[in-house]
């Protein structure tokens, strides 16, 4: 199969996985609204024109045109306007929301027996669980990709067999022609081991992981050690002197470590000259949660230095510095992404298929994350308002005062307009961004 066609499949199916996740984020609002009695009159995939739609007893369900998000219809999300007592439309999407109110404040009319069906006259923890339903399904949607990335898939681990024998010394940077007099054999070389060879024991000691025998190598430099392999059935030994060589300080990230001046970092160690070939190990069911929660401490660090990531996005999309590959990316970038993995025909099958999938649940867990900024048009924004207004009417009770009665979060349109306007600016930059200056995380 071609690198273009391989490619073109990776996009496709992380665009299906984004729609699957915006459709049960929707799903995760509609259920616990239907289920408070709440009237629904609309379930929509993306914006814009309609291309399809099919109304089931009091719902129309549908597909819009435009696939950026999606929205859930409820009746009286706003409270009566206190002027002439109709009910605001509204949704749980986030640019339907300001759609409506531009919309000269459209009004949608109460059908009889729908006085208490309205989303406002719902006690503070409904309205909460109804607006945490889409984070919620979006965190459960990534914990399930998480299993069977782990446990299907299961995770990269180094073997101790060998992938490939380096032939000559070199220095960071460095190139040398192995039929040249300029290379200096390493020391696997010299000592005559080979690709697919199995080590079993460094120094007299039984090697069981390749993190083990890595650490008894750096630690044996000018060192003459004995090492046996397995070599096509056969049981060879040979003797072995590591040298002293400066080799890259690899981080918790995987990547080479940089200074507090930003120069890669090196440490003198013992170096052999041999890298190990890998395998995918399937985990178990408790490594599912710990790496999920790991995954969701990371995304909610981006979350809350938002500002200074965007700013640092908009600094290389205009200049020469690199993309942060740590940074927030576009739905472009994630489709670049996904299909440069797709396509790399070098990497088993299986591996690119993981890969994808953890892609899927990353961005599931960026969803529910993002979305419970309390800020409107978010969720989080609604989940806020239904709090303030909890903590205003039981101030007022323990005050003896009367109810406030529901809080009018319409007030705070103007917010969502300024929000709204952010939130589209910033996607606005990072899709130029990833055009012009795509994260690189595979160099």
């Amino acid at each position: 199969m071609s690198p273009v066609l391989l490619f073109i499949l990776g996009v496709v199916f992380v665009a299906i996985g984004i729609a699957v996740s915006i459709a049960l984020h929707e799903v995760g609002h509609l259920v616990p609204a239907k289920l408070f009695k709440v009237r629904v009159t609309k379930y929509m995939i993306g914006f814009g024109p309609t291309l399809w739609s099919k109304r089931r007893g009091e719902t129309e369900y549908g597909v819009k045109a435009i696939p950026l998000g999606g929205y859930v219809s409820m009746i009286g999300m706003y409270p009566p306007n206190k002027g002439d007592g109709t009910v605001r439309a509204s949704s749980t999407g986030m640019f339907q929301s300001l759609a409506s109110d531009a919309r000269s404040l459209a009004h949608e009319e109460i059908g009889p027996g729908d006085e208490n069906r309205v989303f406002y006259r719902l006690p503070v923890w409904k309205k909460i669980i109804v607006m945490l339903g889409g984070p919620a399904m979006n965190l459960l949607i990534g914990v399930a990709l998480t299993a069977v990335l782990l446990m299907g898939f299961g995770v990269a681990e180094q073997t101790t067999t060998l992938a490939d024998v380096s032939k000559c010394q070199v220095k960071a940077g460095e190139t040398v022609d192995p039929d040249s007099a300029g290379c200096k054999p390493t020391p696997a070389a010299a000592a005559g081991l080979k690709p697919n060879d199995v080590i079993t024991s460094f120094d007299g000691k039984a090697v069981t992981s390749w993190d083990e025998l890595t650490g008894w190598i750096r630690a044996s430099a000018d060192r003459e050690v004995s090492i046996t392999v397995e070599r096509d059935g056969a049981t060879v030994t040979t003797a072995v002197t590591p040298v002293l060589s400066a080799r890259p300080v690899i981080g918790d990230d995987g990547r080479q470590a940089q200074g507090a001046d930003g120069k890669l970092q090196y440490q003198d160690v013992g170096f052999l000259g041999v890298g190990a070939q890998t395998t995918l190990v399937p985990q178990p069911a408790s490594s599912v949660l710990p790496m999920a929660g790991e995954n969701i401490k990371q995304v909610a660090g981006v979350v809350l230095n938002l500002p200074a990531r965007v700013a640092g996005v908009a600094k290389a999309a205009f200049s020469e510095e690199p993309r942060d590959p740590n940074g927030p990316i576009s739905v472009v970038g994630v489709g670049r992404v996904a299909g440069e993995v797709a396509a790399m025909e070098q990497v088993p099958l299986q591996s690119r298929l993981g890969a994808l999938v953890g892609l899927l649940a990353g961005l599931n867990f960026a969803l529910a994350v993002f979305n419970l900024i309390p800020l409107l048009p978010l969720d989080g924004g609604h989940v806020a308002g239904a709090l303030y207004e909890g903590a205003r009417r039981r101030i007022a009770k323990l005050l003896g005062r009367p109810d406030p009665g529901a809080f009018d979060i319409a007030k705070l349109l103007p917010v969502t307009y300024v929000v709204a306007v952010l939130l589209m600016g910033m996607g606005a930059l990072l899709i130029y961004a990833d055009i012009v200056k795509p994260v690189n995380l595979f160099g």
